[in-house]
């Protein structure tokens, strides 16, 4: 009795904790719009110059990284389907399978993946560096808030950011996928267009807005917080970094697999199965 006791309370504890460190983050979300709205310490001009900066290092530095992957998983999924659904006899269905393994979940995933490894731990570590040399006090010193003028522009870059590589990811996985197993498979573009346009439906605009989006502000609120938490040591950096990943990690995730549950259960819903 005593030992299940004890198991109970550390769950509750454990519990608690996330459900408290959640709280804290998605609070920081609203502290820093209304930092930003109402601060007025620091010109609209310098919040840009950090929101474009973020979305330059972010973004635009990606590019590259993003083309090779999604380029190798349309190419890789597009010949995995083909070849199976030959067999099956249902081509037809290669447009619904890359919708769904596409744009549903794997684009989604992968593009947090990759901006969590880039600029979730390049944005704790710069933080938490600012925070250790106490340039974050001389800021506060200025009256200028730091959630506007680091937390704000960081935030609303990355989503925007996410948002334009999973559209960019998308469109190289889709299209230049196609290109890649031309030289493999003999399928008529005209087939292919065909079947994606019919199994692309406007939920699918939906979860893309809604991952994407609610992803790229879980990793960069998620990122500054942790880098705000360095006390006053350099050798908390890492540390927070490292914490910065996994928290990320752990909270895209099951965001991405609570849409998806939510979408198909509701699917099962309409068709009368559940």
């Amino acid at each position: 009795m005593t030992s299940l006791l004890a198991q109970i309370d550390s769950l509750g504890r454990f519990v608690t904790k996330n459900v408290e460190y959640t709280v804290r983050v998605f609070l920081m979300v609203y502290l820093s719009l209304r930092a930003a709205v109402l601060d007025k310490a620091q010109g609209f001009r310098q919040i840009v110059g950090v929101l474009s900066s973020q979305i330059y290092f972010t973004g635009f530095q990606a590019l590259p990284l993003i083309s090779v992957l999604a380029l190798g998983v349309g190419s890789v999924m597009i010949l995995q389907s083909l070849s199976n659904l030959t067999l099956l006899g249902g081509t037809q269905m290669i447009g619904s399978f890359l919708i769904v393994m596409i744009l549903r979940e794997a684009g989604p995933l992968l593009v947090a993946l990759v901006v969590i490894a880039r600029s979730g731990t390049a944005v704790a570590s710069e933080i938490g560096n600012m925070r250790a040399n106490r340039e974050i006090e001389a800021l506060e010193s200025m009256g200028i808030n730091p959630l506007s003028f680091i937390v704000f522009p960081r935030v609303v870059g990355g989503v925007l950011s996410v948002l334009g590589l999973a559209f960019y990811f998308n469109a190289i996985a889709l299209i230049g996928g196609f290109l890649v197993t031309r030289f493999f498979q003999d399928m008529s573009l005209t087939f292919y267009t065909d079947s994606l346009m019919k199994a692309f439906a406007k939920e699918d605009v939906l979860i893309f807005f809604l991952k994407n989006g609610f992803s790229g502000m879980i990793i960069f609120v998620v990122s500054c917080y942790q880098g705000l938490s360095v006390k006053r040591s350099p050798h908390e950096v890492p540390q927070v970094t490292t914490q910065a990943v996994v928290n990320s990690i752990i909270f895209v995730v099951i965001f991405n697999l609570m849409v998806s549950a939510l979408f198909y259960l509701n699917q099962l819903r309409s068709l009368g199965v559940v």
